[in-house]
């Protein structure tokens, strides 16, 4: 399948207005996509947990209208209007008009809302987008009702991307993998997969506890950090790494095996962040609370033998990742020692969850 294939021929119905709404979870890389070439092509293959409770719900409301000369839409976050969030609206419009020639022929009133911080290391751009592509393939399945679930599961996933790379880890659960890899059947750079292969039990609702270390704006923009892979002097093992990090969690993921699984996970999110600091410009987007959980959780893990383990995104919260069967005795430990060094003592309790849903 190539991008030709998401362009349709023509729409045998028509409609003159109408609404769709759609929740779509964020999601939290296991194997990092740190890099992407033009039109949001990943560098290196990645994986995600889909979360549950992390979401946006976006309702898109379309009236038609005559002048089709250009975009014409409004946006609402938790109902106020954003008109800082129209130039990357309008720059997603422009990278999907090809593929949904009907964008010109409304107008939009975009009404979202997160259930978690905005621009605090959470991917809300993700989560946004996604629920975004899937309103506007409900209307294009209206426009054309041939559509079958699986071209509108992989054509909302491809047009996320071209919004927010990450977004196309965002339609489906419980793991998805986004990026050619030669051991992943089905794999490829265009829109993400659920995950083919088998998973033990071990990794059945798969807990992620987010520490709010910083609820600010990141310091720095997902997009932003991914140009500085260009030319960055460890940026081709950087992509080989991610590449054999990702064929040696199929076997932890196959086996149970949480020891393997910690080791690639903590891993990635260190060489994430160790990416970020040896970049020019260079960045460093942990804060001391970042590194001071990270060094409870190495120390709770030696004296308990629990499972737990962390990850990050590029900013400064901790994804605390746990089994289902240690929840009772990690969220102790996270009451006790770790919350402390939450801003506000906030963190939300998340779990492992099965992608998008049509409200």
């Amino acid at each position: 399948m190539n991008e030709a294939s998401f362009i349709p021929q023509s729409y045998k119905s028509t409609v003159d207005s109408g609404s769709f709404t759609w929740e779509s979870p964020s999601n939290i890389a296991l194997v990092k996509y740190w890099g992407k070439k033009k039109d949001q092509i990943p560098e290196n293959p990645s994986i995600s947990f889909t979360l549950n409770q992390c979401k946006t719900t976006t309702k898109l409301s379309f009236s038609k209208k005559e002048n089709d000369d250009d975009f014409s839409f409004d946006v609402f976050l938790d109902g106020e209007k954003k008109a800082d969030f129209k130039p990357k609206i309008e720059t997603f419009f422009k990278r999907v008009e090809a593929y949904l020639p009907f964008l010109k022929d409304y107008y939009f009133k975009i009404e979202t809302s997160n259930t978690f911080p905005h621009s605090s290391g959470i991917a809300s751009s993700a989560s946004g987008m996604s629920a975004l592509a899937l309103c506007l393939m409900s209307l294009e399945k209206l426009l054309d009702k041939n559509i079958s679930e699986a071209y509108f599961t992989q054509k909302a996933s491809f047009l996320a991307r071209l919004g927010s790379g990450s977004a196309c880890r965002c339609i489906e659960g419980s793991l998805v993998v986004w990026g050619n890899h030669d051991k992943i059947e089905g794999s490829n750079d265009l829109f993400g997969i659920k995950y083919p292969y088998e998973v033990h039990q071990n990794f059945n609702n798969y807990q992620d506890t987010i520490l709010l270390v910083d609820k600010g704006k990141k310091q720095v923009s997902s997009t932003v950090g991914h140009n500085l892979m260009h030319g960055h002097p460890f940026a081709q093992e950087r992509f080989k790494q991610a590449g054999q990090n990702l064929e040696n969690l199929i076997d932890s993921l196959k086996n149970g095996d949480l020891d393997g699984f910690i080791k690639i996970v903590e891993s990635e999110a260190l060489t994430l962040h160790a990416m970020m600091m040896t970049s020019l410009p260079f960045f460093i987007l942990m804060k001391p609370n970042t590194l001071s959980i990270i060094n409870k959780i190495w120390e709770f893990r030696n004296e308990t033998g629990s499972k737990v383990c962390f990850t990050l995104d590029a900013g400064a919260n901790v994804h605390v990742l746990y089994p289902e069967i240690e929840k009772e005795t990690v969220l102790k430990f996270i009451n006790n020692e770790l919350v402390a060094y939450c801003e506000n003592g906030h963190y939300i309790c998340d779990v492992i969850g099965l992608g998008a849903n049509e409200i």
